[in-house]
């Protein structure tokens, strides 16, 4: 059974900094492609960032140069560094991953399976 858990999520206020995590069982992050998505209240869920199974990554435009995935495989993590947070960034944090292999990176929810259940992120001004 695969489990995906997000922690890291918090308040911040403009300009901080949060790194997100997500820690999976039952799943292998070598083996398949990961992303973050966000949802604010009022908003559909979008992509943030993503990373493929070869270490290729795709970010959303509204987060390029801010924020920045990655994953350590000993440790199944994965991780969203956020950097020059902004209020838009406020919202729901997931994690997910695919059950297969897809031959590049993702940002469409309908490509991912599993789902985390969410954490929270605030940022103020």
């Amino acid at each position: 059974q695969v489990q995906l858990v997000e922690s890291g999520g918090g308040s911040v206020q403009v300009g901080g900094s949060l790194r997100l995590s997500c820690t999976a069982s039952g799943y292998t992050y070598s083996t398949y492609s990961m992303a973050w998505f966000r949802q604010a209240p009022g908003y559909e869920r979008e992509g943030v960032a993503g990373i493929h199974s070869s270490g290729e990554t795709l970010y959303a435009e509204s987060v390029k140069g801010r924020f920045t995935i990655s994953k350590e495989g000993a440790k199944n993590t994965l991780y969203l560094q956020m950097n020059s947070l902004k209020p838009e960034d406020t919202a729901t944090y997931y994690c997910a991953g695919t059950d297969g292999y897809l031959p590049s990176v993702r940002l469409t929810a309908s490509s991912y399976k599993y789902w985390g259940q969410g954490t929270q992120v605030t940022v103020s001004s």
